[in-house]
């Protein structure tokens, strides 16, 4: 059995490798949503770009937990989630993005990083809702989020690096069916 991930907040020294773990995950999950001459061209220094920005300043707004291997902190990322909060005023904190590597799915460190990214956002912004976008074709993270307990709020379309994309947005209307899967071990 795999030893269990150790999951820490990132720092600006993490962008590099959250932007690798990015553009892996967009190479995966994206193909015939976005355009094969964007992931297969430049999605990984748009990525790095990107995360680099993302920390080129404190966003008190922005929490970004990462999934390590406990016997490899320094190595590749397990996963990660990154949540901006006060994002809608209407829906509240954005679960911006969630990813994790081929090679962990179905490990359970996606619903650790949710579960513990909906646990900050109603710690730290209690007034806020919790929601993220979930890609219309992307039909495996769609069940994976329905089955978390988020419900879909309807569709619209966006430009996004890869093109235009439909999207649709999922709500935690309580957060509830979620805190069972928050991780043990969070270092903050």
């Amino acid at each position: 059995m795999p030893t269990a991930p150790l999951f820490r907040v990132a720092t600006s020294e993490d962008a590099d490798r959250i932007a690798q773990l990015h553009a892996d995950s967009w190479r995966r999950a994206y193909r015939g949503s976005y355009s094969d001459e964007y992931l297969d061209g430049p999605v990984h220094e748009d990525r790095r770009t990107v995360w680099r920005e993302r920390y080129s300043r404190i966003d008190p707004l922005m929490y970004t937990l990462l999934a390590l291997d406990p016997d490899n902190e320094d190595g590749p990322l397990l996963g990660f989630a990154c949540s901006f909060a006060n994002d809608d005023p209407k829906w509240g904190t954005l679960l911006d993005n969630l990813h994790v590597t081929g090679d962990t799915e179905g490990r359970g460190i996606g619903r650790q990083l949710l579960a513990a990214s909906a646990l900050w956002s109603e710690r730290e912004h209690p007034e806020d809702g919790f929601f993220l976008w979930v890609l219309t074709d992307n039909a495996r993270a769609r069940r994976f989020y329905e089955h978390l307990g988020a419900t879909d709020e309807g569709a619209e379309e966006s430009e996004q690096p890869g093109g235009i994309v439909l999207g649709h947005r999922y709500v935690w209307h309580s957060i509830d069916p979620l805190r069972a899967h928050a991780p043990p071990n969070i270092e903050a």
